[in-house]
């Protein structure tokens, strides 16, 4: 059983990879952006109380995305593990999914962290913007705000799984073919002895 965090800021390619890592190593993908998402689309008050804050280029608060994650690790199967895109974005998250998992009988395999720069990951966000039509993709003023509070709130998460020698930097630029490359020579090396495919 692997159990992955897929780190990084937004606009790094955490969703595109994580797709690709959930048909290679047949692991669940557990998203909080699709979460949100999910009860955007359906309209409920979770939905357009994460919208309020999305809008803003803010976080959701944590009790809510904390319930959230519960309630959709109880809902879905994991055999082979998972792989968290989006969550855990600041200390007090990480160390309730390290309660959580405790509960379960699980840990955290590693932290694997995409480093991308800053002025790519704006211009990847626009770009996406002009597909998506998400409001927090088009502003580069929410963009750059994002980004920041990302930097004060959800790097020290880095730290907090480095301490646990858990944290594993990988690079995040170049094509979605040679990062997810790299992510799986990575975890190949490393890490798939500890579960059977």
């Amino acid at each position: 059983m692997i159990n992955l965090i897929l780190f990084g800021p937004p606009g790094s390619g955490k969703g595109t990879q994580a797709q690709r890592l959930v048909e290679k190593y047949d692991i669940a993908h557990w998203s909080t952006g699709d979460m949100f998402r999910f009860e955007l689309s359906n309209h409920t008050e979770l939905g357009q109380l994460a919208k309020s804050y999305m809008d803003k280029g803010q976080l959701v608060p944590d009790e809510v995305t904390i319930s959230m994650l519960k309630k959709r690790m109880e809902s879905g199967k994991a055999t082979n593990g998972f792989i968290l895109d989006g969550f855990p974005r600041n200390i007090v998250q990480a160390q309730a999914l390290d309660a959580l998992l405790e509960e379960k009988n699980l840990k955290i395999t590693a932290l694997l962290s995409l480093e991308v720069d800053e002025e790519e990951l704006i211009n990847r966000l626009l770009n996406r913007g002009k597909v998506s039509g998400r409001a927090d993709d088009i502003n580069e003023e929410i963009i750059r705000r994002r980004l920041q509070v990302y930097k004060e709130e959800t790097t020290p998460v880095y730290n907090y799984y480095a301490e646990k020698q858990l944290a594993v930097q990988v690079n995040g630029m170049g094509t979605i073919d040679e990062i997810f490359e790299e992510l799986c020579l990575l975890i190949d090396d490393r890490y798939t002895t500890q579960f059977v495919y």
